[in-house]
C-alpha cells in the first residue's frame, strides 16, 4: 500500500501524455504545427509590391543553377539546410508573425511544402506555398533578378 499514491500518479500522467496526442476539436495534436496554406502569384505580386512578405527559393541545385534569376528579394537556401540556416542571417532576423512564401521548381511543390512545414515547426505563424512555384511566377511574369554567381 505505501507504493500506491506514486504508482497512481505516475499512471496518470501517462494517460495524459498519451492524451494530448489525440486530436483536440480544431483537427491538430498538441504536437502538430499548422498546415501551410497556398498563396496565389497575383497574391505574392501585391505584397512584393508593398514589401511585406519574405520569399525563400528551395528550387535545388540543379534548377538554381540552370536559371539566370530568381524572384525579386528572394533568399536561395538548399531545404536540407533550412532549419540551421534559421540560426543565421538573413533568415534568423525575420519576424516569427510576418508572411513567409516559400517556392521550388518540383512539378506538385512539394520542396516547398516541406520548406513550409520546417519554417512552421520552427515558430513561423504565416507560411505560404506559391501556387505554380518558379514555372508560375515565370509564366505570369513577376519580378524577377538575377541570381548571386558563385
Amino acid at each position: 500500500m505505501k507504493y500506491a499514491r506514486p504508482i497512481a500518479l505516475i499512471l496518470f500522467s501517462c494517460l495524459i501524455l498519451v492524451f494530448s496526442e489525440f486530436e483536440s476539436p480544431s483537427g491538430l495534436t498538441a504536437t502538430q504545427a499548422p498546415e501551410p496554406q497556398m498563396m496565389s502569384v497575383e497574391d505574392l505580386k501585391t505584397k512584393l509590391g508593398r514589401g511585406r512578405v519574405t520569399v525563400i527559393d528551395v528550387r535545388d541545385a540543379k534548377s538554381y543553377t540552370a536559371s539566370n534569376n530568381r524572384i525579386k528579394g528572394s533568399i536561395y537556401v538548399k531545404v536540407r539546410r533550412l532549419a540551421y540556416r534559421l540560426t543565421f542571417s538573413p533568415l534568423k532576423d525575420v519576424p516569427r508573425d510576418s508572411d513567409v512564401v516559400t517556392y521550388c521548381a518540383c512539378p506538385h511543390d512539394e520542396a516547398s511544402f516541406h520548406a513550409a512545414r520546417i519554417l512552421l515547426d520552427n515558430g513561423f505563424k504565416r507560411v505560404y506555398v506559391l501556387q505554380g512555384g518558379w514555372d508560375g511566377w515565370r509564366k505570369a511574369n513577376g519580378p524577377m533578378e538575377p541570381r548571386p554567381r558563385g
